[in-house]
C-alpha cells in the first residue's frame, strides 16, 4: 500500500495575516488571492488568503484594484498590493540619501562615463572595420597558392593559343553554340531570380533592424554590396 502524502500544516488566522502582509511588502507587486496562496506553498489556503486580503483591504493596510484584462478567465478578480508609503518605508533607508555635493559628483561621473562610452563605440566601429578588411585579405600562403594557380592557367592558355596559331582549332558546331546560348540564358535567369530574392529578403530585414549601424554591419557581412 502506497504511503500517504504528508499533510501540509496550515497557518493560523493570525499567522496567515502576517504571512500575507509580509509577502506583499517583500514582493511589492499586485497579486490575487490564488497567486498568494500558491506562492506561499498553500500554507494559507485560497479561501483563507481571500479573507485575509479582504480584511487587510478593509483595514486600509493594502490597496485593491480590479484585474481588468490581466486575468480574462477570472472576471471580477481583485489584485492586492501594499500601500506606496508602507513599501517605501520598508525598502528605503533615510540615512542613505545623498548630499548635493554627492549628487553633483555623481552627475560628473555619469557625464564622464557617457563620453567614454561614445568614444569606445567609435573605436569599436573602427576596429570592426579594420578586422573586416584584414579578414578579406589573403594570407601569404594563400597568395603563393593563388600565384601558382595563375601561372598554371597562363601556361594552359598559351598552349591553346599556340595550337590556334598553327591552325589546329576545333570548329564549334551549330548545336554546341546553341547549347551554350541556352545555358547562358538559363544562368542569367537564375541570377536575376536570386537577385530579386536577395532584395526582398533585405527589405524584410531592413524593416526590423532599427539600429542603422547594426543594419549596415549586417548588410556588409551578407556581402550585398559586393
Amino acid at each position: 500500500m502506497a504511503p500517504r502524502k504528508k499533510t501540509e500544516e496550515k497557518a493560523s488566522p493570525n499567522e496567515a495575516a502576517d504571512m500575507v502582509l509580509h509577502y506583499l511588502h517583500r514582493q511589492n507587486r499586485p497579486y490575487s488571492a490564488i497567486d498568494v496562496s500558491a506562492n506561499l506553498h498553500n500554507k494559507v489556503t485560497k479561501t483563507a488568503a481571500a479573507k485575509v486580503l479582504k480584511d487587510l483591504h478593509e483595514q486600509k493596510k493594502i490597496h485593491g484594484c480590479p484585474a481588468a484584462n490581466r486575468l480574462p478567465r477570472h472576471p471580477g478578480t481583485l489584485l492586492f498590493h501594499p500601500k506606496a508609503q508602507q513599501t517605501l518605508t520598508l525598502i528605503q533607508d533615510p540615512t542613505l540619501t545623498c548630499t548635493p555635493e554627492q549628487l553633483a559628483a555623481l552627475d560628473t561621473t555619469t557625464t564622464s562615463l557617457r563620453n567614454q562610452t561614445i568614444q569606445l563605440i567609435a573605436t569599436a566601429k573602427i576596429l570592426r572595420s579594420t578586422l573586416s578588411s584584414l579578414n578579406s585579405e589573403l594570407s601569404t600562403a594563400d597568395l603563393v597558392a593563388s600565384v601558382a594557380g595563375l601561372e598554371s592557367e597562363k601556361a594552359e592558355i598559351l598552349s591553346r593559343l599556340e595550337s590556334l596559331k598553327q591552325g589546329k582549332a576545333k570548329k564549334v558546331t551549330k548545336e554546341q553554340r546553341e547549347q551554350v546560348e541556352r545555358e547562358w540564358k538559363k544562368a542569367g535567369s537564375v541570377a536575376r531570380k536570386r537577385e530579386k530574392v536577395a532584395r526582398e529578403c533585405w527589405r524584410f530585414i531592413e524593416d526590423r533592424v532599427m539600429d542603422g549601424e547594426a543594419r549596415e554591419e549586417l548588410r556588409e557581412s551578407l556581402g550585398l554590396d559586393d
